[in-house]
């Protein structure tokens, strides 16, 4: 987890570098075009299995359009509206988002613990979306994460699918749909392939992408969601760190507060409870003192 919400916070950046280089709705396109794409060309290497019935491709079909199509546009009109490092806050809000799902979808029942992370967490969000940004460009952050928290409780059903090729197919009819919108909305793409773009789209397609979106979808599979998505609170802290870094951004006031109060949530929801010695049972042999025959 810390290498993929390392790679998503570098993200942003690699976003707001695209943009002055081509139109927003083509560059998400190009994203996962490029992603789904090269995982295709992996899998048939490895000549791993295509899903072989309609309720598989209908799923993956659902899966693009959520996960990428809508989660995609929104992201980089979010990145496009607000601040980097505002963006990357409110774009990964699925923790707080995705845990009555899970516990209504999947039965994880909710500590406490985990609730007053929702609630120092949302605290968090609020004070970075209305101070610190807000606007459309928060709106669109907001559905983002979302449609991301859709995508993720979806993936829970990808079991009997090669994890490979279901991610690669779920990319590039997302990027259909994103070629779709952005013909409508935008037009004709104009875009200046400089170094600076063919960069930082390779790096957003491959590893922020592909790599990630298949590792992501792995631990989906076999982690509960509410531990698992809580690690993407540390998606904005990359992201806020090379915004400040690189870009010149400096979170200040209600949006350094805002983003404390995010780190706190995480902090809280992913600390380990205390447990208890377990009580010795008369006649049990304490395993710190010295036994016959112990090595």
């Amino acid at each position: 987890m810390l290498w993929i919400t390392a790679a998503w916070g570098a993200c942003f950046l690699a976003i707001e570098w695209g943009l002055r280089d081509a139109p927003l709705l083509w560059y998400a396109a190009l994203r996962a075009l490029v992603a789904g794409a090269a995982l295709l060309a992996l899998a048939g290497v490895q000549h791993r299995p295509a899903p072989s019935s309609g309720r598989g491709w209908a799923l993956i079909t659902v899966l693009g359009l959520v996960n990428v199509t809508v989660a995609f546009a929104a992201m980089f009109g979010g990145v496009a509206g607000l601040a980097t490092g505002t963006a990357a806050v409110l774009a990964n809000a699925q923790p707080l988002l995705i845990l009555l799902p899970a516990w209504w979808l999947y039965g994880e029942r909710l500590s406490m613990r985990t609730v007053a992370a929702l609630v120092v967490g949302f605290a968090g969000l609020v004070l970075v979306a209305v101070p610190g940004g807000g606007g459309s460009g928060a709106a669109l952050s907001l559905l983002a994460a979302a449609a991301v928290t859709g995508g993720t409780l979806l993936s829970r059903r990808l079991g009997g699918l090669d994890i490979v090729v279901a991610t690669a197919w779920h990319l590039l009819i997302g990027g259909a749909g994103l070629v779709v919108l952005a013909a409508a909305v935008e037009g004709a793409p104009v875009i200046a392939w400089t170094p600076r773009f063919v960069f930082s789209l390779a790096f957003l397609a491959l590893v922020g992408t592909a790599a990630t979106t298949v590792a992501w979808f792995v631990e989906a599979r076999r982690s509960r969601l509410d531990t698992l998505t809580t690690w993407t609170f540390l998606t904005p802290v990359f992201g806020i760190t090379l915004a400040a870094v690189v870009l010149g951004e400096r979170p200040a006031g209600w949006t350094a507060a805002g983003m404390t109060a995010v780190l706190v949530a995480m902090w809280i929801a992913l600390r380990l409870p205390r447990r208890a010695p377990a009580p010795v049972a008369d006649g049990a042999v304490d395993s710190d003192s010295p036994t016959e025959g112990a090595p």
